[in-house]
């Protein structure tokens, strides 16, 4: 069902997510320490699954600021992995990610950009993106890079993924893209587990 985790009276890991995406704005109040944190946003996860929500894709639409993430590692018993502990993104690297929608309405096609900004360099990755509604999950691949210094672009061209020509994108299995799967999508904030299998917060 199409829903919000925050539409009722609001859990606790929403509050706790909220409270990280105002501190680390410089709002007010202190960040959520990383376990906690982690504990909130597999909270949210797990609910949205119990709950069977969905998502729009044009809720997701925007520019979004990284925020927290989680690494994985190997885990030494019965293989398979598990979260690190998870870390706020430093002030002065600005990653952001966003996302536009195709004009052909209800598609699930639309476009992916991810940028990181360190001063005055720039480095932005673009491609195409699919949404799946039904599993609240986009798919993605980078095929354009730029890079800018001081507002000038000195690298503008596309590039060789790895994965799929462009043309070829939409006609991919899932199981060959990198993708996001999204639990949690507010005004304020988005939170996704990523095809690694690690956890991001992303704040507007």
């Amino acid at each position: 069902m199409t829903a919000d985790l925050t539409s009722t009276a609001t859990p606790d890991f929403v509050s706790t997510l909220s409270q990280a995406a105002i501190a680390y704005r410089g709002q007010r109040g202190d960040r959520p320490k990383p376990e906690v944190l982690v504990n909130a946003l597999l909270q949210a996860e797990k609910a949205t699954k119990q709950q069977r929500l969905t998502y729009t894709f044009e809720s997701l639409v925007g520019k979004w600021r990284l925020c927290f993430a989680t690494g994985t590692k190997k885990a030494r018993e019965r293989g398979g992995i598990v979260l690190g502990k998870g870390l706020y993104v430093p002030k002065f690297a600005a990653i952001h990610i966003s996302f536009n929608t195709s004009l052909e309405e209800n598609s699930g096609k639309g476009e992916i950009a991810n940028q990181v900004q360190l001063g005055s360099v720039l480095l932005q990755l673009t491609g195409p993106a699919q949404y799946l509604g039904k599993k609240n999950l986009i798919a993605f691949d980078f095929n354009h890079m730029l890079i800018s210094l001081f507002g000038r672009a000195v690298y503008n061209k596309p590039i060789r993924s790895g994965k799929v020509q462009s043309e070829d994108f939409y006609n991919q299995p899932i199981a060959k893209l990198p993708f996001f799967a999204f639990f949690i999508v507010t005004k304020d904030f988005i939170a996704a587990r990523g095809r690694g299998g690690g956890l991001a917060l992303w704040i507007r």
